[in-house]
């Protein structure tokens, strides 16, 4: 079974999500959405989530799946596991920050 590895963009938004749910529902709630998360990503490659293309506007090969109220976009990375390239919330300008976290927009 590959491997997950969440990169580094995807690494500074979960960091931001668990800051903001336990600023706002308290660090019970910032775990249990954290570790949420955690288990949708293991569920990737049994295709236990499932996942749809990222459009082609959006100028990369991947995929997407929503989780309660974020996105969350991977990979396969050359090496055959699964990279966690970022995660964003359903409000968030989806084309731009995705673009951003490639490194597009560097």
């Amino acid at each position: 079974m590959p491997a997950i590895r969440i990169q580094e963009r995807a690494s500074l938004r979960l960091d931001d999500i668990y800051r903001y749910t336990r600023d706002r529902w308290g660090d019970d709630q910032a775990d249990k959405y954290i570790t949420g998360l955690f288990e949708a990503f293991d569920k990737i490659s049994t295709h236990g989530v499932t996942s749809r293309p990222v459009p082609a506007e959006f100028g990369v090969e991947g995929f997407f799946f929503r989780y309660e109220r974020h996105f969350v976009y991977w990979r396969h990375l050359e090496n055959g596991d699964i990279g966690i390239v970022t995660i964003l919330r359903e409000r968030m300008h989806q084309i731009d920050r995705f673009r951003d976290d490639f490194g597009f927009g560097e």
